[in-house]
């Protein structure tokens, strides 16, 4: 049930607008106000919007008026929703908002969405997490004007060997590779993947590996939108099937066959 008292922080998928969630759909569809992420979200997803929803974009005002927009909206009792890129809780300002909204006694609900990472993996039919080859994730973003603590500097989490994503990092692609390589565990043939606009219209794919995914990627033009994959499960050479669905392999809903 949808509560007009309730400020909702509300993530639009990828891009395609196939991939919004029907939660995600039916509050854009309801909301009298929606203040969304006009430099990354897809115009097209505003279209559920009803006629006399007022829409701002958050690119073109600071946090301080986004908050004072989702405040004053839910007091008058108006349905009032942050429309966010991808997922809400990555890379999404999120945290700054709720704190302030829930000391003025309003309730929030955050409303998930795919993100790109899922949305890029999608794309490239592909397993993010190989038996064999890692079980492991890491997401995070390179240095820049927003500092990295100096236990998450990218030469560190490489170390590591996962796959690992890179989110709003497109701009310092060559920094981001100098630093896996000098980690000492990826080198120069380790795949690497750059995709822009994933699920969009004009997403372009980029496949490479570190000694050339640079190159390729200033080739194909790539500055801005788009994310960065680094690890061998994007390539796999050789890998270990799973166990769960191994016929000599028992388990609380199977007994291994003979």
């Amino acid at each position: 049930m949808i509560d007009a008292g309730t400020v909702y922080f509300v993530g639009s998928g990828p891009g395609d607008p196939d991939l919004i969630t029907l939660r995600a759909k039916k509050l854009v569809e309801t909301a009298d106000v929606i203040v969304y992420s006009g430099s990354l979200l897809n115009p097209e997803i505003l279209k559920f919007a009803k006629k006399n929803a007022e829409l701002i974009d958050a690119a073109l005002i600071d946090r301080e008026r986004i908050y004072e927009i989702l405040r004053d909206s839910t007091k008058q009792g108006k349905l009032a929703i942050r429309f966010h890129d991808g997922d809400p809780s990555l890379f999404s300002t999120i945290r700054e908002q709720i704190d302030k909204l829930e000391r003025d006694q309003l309730h929030c609900k955050v409303v998930p969405g795919i993100t790109a990472l899922l949305a890029a993996a999608s794309e490239l039919n592909t397993e993010l997490t190989l038996p064999g080859i890692t079980q492991t994730i890491i997401i995070t973003r390179a240095e820049s004007r927003t500092p990295v603590p100096e236990r998450e500097r990218i030469a560190e989490l490489g170390k590591h060997g996962a796959t690992i994503a890179f989110y709003l990092s497109i701009h310092l692609i060559s920094e981001i590779v100098n630093e896996l390589l000098s980690g000492g565990v990826y080198n120069t043939k380790t795949p690497a993947v750059v995709v822009f606009r994933a699920t969009w219209k004009d997403q372009i794919i980029v496949r490479g590996e570190l000694g050339n995914i640079v190159s390729q990627t200033r080739k194909a033009k790539i500055t801005k939108t788009a994310i960065v994959i680094v690890g061998d499960a994007l390539a796999p050479r050789k890998y270990e099937f799973s166990k769960v669905y191994d016929p000599k392999f028992t388990h609380g809903f199977r007994k291994a066959s003979n």
